[in-house]
């Protein structure tokens, strides 16, 4: 038997009556891990000794320039997400209907995750989590908060009957913190710095 990922997911029928809907602890999981992934990505930040560096790739003048292309590439990735589930979502005239938006939507997801990654391990491994000016301390601050965030909605993707609007909330705050972070770091470096590699 094969199974089609492009499927759309079955909707889950109407409980029959007097069988409760899911009470509100079905959130408290991913609110509990996304507090937790956040907070201890925070406290080993703070607590590890920073190694200054964590890795450099050929053809970048330095760390810092690495980190500012994938953070960027990462948002662009990211915004195409936005564009994909704003026409899944049947906000984008004559697209609603298109098969081939849920693979765009997903794979952009995983790209722009993938790209952040190591962008994060240098943050929390070279640098650590800092408070020394405004700009670094909310950086390290939404840096923690993106990752919890993440996870609280790829658990809640698996979640059964969601009130439809929690989704789009959820991964519009991943989106707004990604920016946050783009912004406090890539954005601020190719001003200081200039566009470079």
């Amino acid at each position: 038997m094969s199974v089609n990922p492009n499927a759309p997911t079955a909707s889950f029928p109407t409980p029959p009556e007097g069988h409760a809907r899911p009470g509100a602890a079905r959130y408290l999981v991913p609110a509990l891990v996304a507090a937790a992934v956040a907070v201890g990505l925070g406290v080993y930040g703070k607590q590890h000794d920073p190694a200054g560096t964590a890795f450099n790739l050929a053809g970048f003048s330095s760390t810092s320039a690495v980190k500012a292309w994938l953070a960027t590439t990462a948002i662009v990735f990211a915004l195409v997400q936005l564009f994909s589930a704003l026409a899944m979502y049947g906000r984008l005239p004559g697209l609603s209907g298109a098969t081939w938006t849920a693979p765009l939507h997903r794979w952009s997801g995983r790209i722009a995750f993938l790209l952040a990654v190591p962008v994060a391990v240098h943050c929390l491994y070279a640098l650590g989590y800092q408070t020394y000016s405004t700009r670094v301390m909310w950086h390290s601050l939404f840096g923690c908060f993106f990752f919890g965030a993440f996870s609280a909605k790829m658990l809640l993707l698996r979640a059964e009957r969601l009130p439809n609007w929690l989704i789009p909330v959820v991964g519009g705050l991943v989106l707004v913190v990604l920016t946050v972070i783009w912004w406090t770091s890539a954005l601020w470096f190719f001003r200081t710095v200039g566009v470079t590699t």
